[in-house]
């Protein structure tokens, strides 16, 4: 087996820094009743909605300068983020957000994704999924498919592309990947993922807040915005509850995690699955930083590290520009 749990290696700190420290306790005692609170009721979907656009714009804006253009193709939304200076060519990053199903949409990420694309030099697409309560599954899953076959339709062989993707994007990005590996379809040349969400039940992530509280949400409250959009469906439903099983044709995975975060949970049952099946995939902990930490330079300085870290991981992958191809 391949791969490995980077916890403590240069580059990842031992320690939180102070302003991940002060972030941490400042979600706690501002954020964390204001989510658990919150009804998922139309008003309440509107302001948490408005909630997350709000701090995503606010802790990490897009690059100044940064280009952006609207795909609206058949059965695809979302839109192209380059930073300054970065020029469309044979290779891209596709982009599946975050969002609990509900939240979040392309603009609401842009800032990261346009930060993503200055370290790589690569051009982002990120694809806009239809959002529960509106849209139930499969909808999200279906778009995330069409977005990666939309992608390669534009000239940009598989090989030659990226996943990157967040919380819930971690969730879409597996299911797409075990269904290129069913369907034999090529996979990317490589996966990186920050704060994955795994466990739609938020099992997990509950038996995690028992040894550490999230300064977030709880798990109880988190657990609403995936059942929006699975309502109606068995928690073990096929391409709900995800298993990587021994042979599945996977690319190599960063998975990056907070350790203050209860899916840092998720993160370690992700990184062990695809290990016991033979995969690769390495597994970072960030000490104290919160839910997808990357997206919020200006709230902990850890943020600009591990993207570097982990755009790193994406160009050396693209370097080796080798085809994988389910046997």
């Amino acid at each position: 087996m391949t791969g490995s749990t980077r916890t403590s290696l240069p580059g990842v700190p031992g320690e939180p820094s102070l302003r991940a420290r002060l972030t941490a306790t400042a979600a706690e005692y501002a954020l964390r009743p204001l989510n658990c609170a919150v009804p998922l009721n139309p008003p309440g979907i509107l302001f948490a909605r408005t909630l997350i656009a709000t701090i995503m714009a606010a802790a990490g804006p897009p690059i100044a300068g940064t280009a952006v253009e609207q795909v609206r193709a058949a059965g695809v939304r979302g839109e192209w983020v380059r930073a300054p200076g970065v020029r469309f060519g044979e290779q891209a990053i596709y982009y599946v957000h975050g969002s609990g199903y509900v939240l979040c949409s392309a603009r609401t990420h842009r800032g990261l994704a346009s930060r993503l694309s200055r370290r790589t030099g690569l051009p982002v697409f990120v694809v806009d999924y239809r959002l529960a309560p509106e849209h139930r599954f499969p909808a999200a899953a279906d778009d995330i498919a069409a977005g990666y076959r939309w992608l390669l339709d534009q000239g940009f062989a598989a090989h030659d592309t990226v996943i990157a993707a967040d919380s819930a994007g971690g969730h879409l990005t597996l299911d797409l990947l075990l269904e290129n590996a069913r369907r034999g379809l090529t996979q990317p040349a490589a996966v990186a993922l920050f704060s994955p969400l795994i466990d739609l039940t938020f099992s997990l992530a509950a038996e995690q807040e028992r040894r550490r509280r999230d300064p977030v949400i709880s798990a109880r409250a988190a657990r609403r915005l995936p059942r929006a959009y699975t309502h109606g469906h068995p928690d073990d439903a096929p391409r709900l509850r995800l298993g990587v099983t021994a042979g599945t044709a996977l690319p190599p995975i960063l998975v990056q995690a907070g350790g203050a975060e209860m899916l840092s949970a998720d993160a370690r049952h992700l990184h062990g699955m695809v290990r016991a099946a033979g995969g690769d995939c390495t597994l970072e902990i960030w000490p104290g930083q919160v839910h997808v930490f990357q997206a919020l330079p200006r709230l902990t300085p850890e943020a600009d590290i591990a993207l570097d870290r982990s755009a790193q991981f994406l160009r050396t992958a693209l370097f080796s520009r080798a085809p994988r191809k389910v046997s």
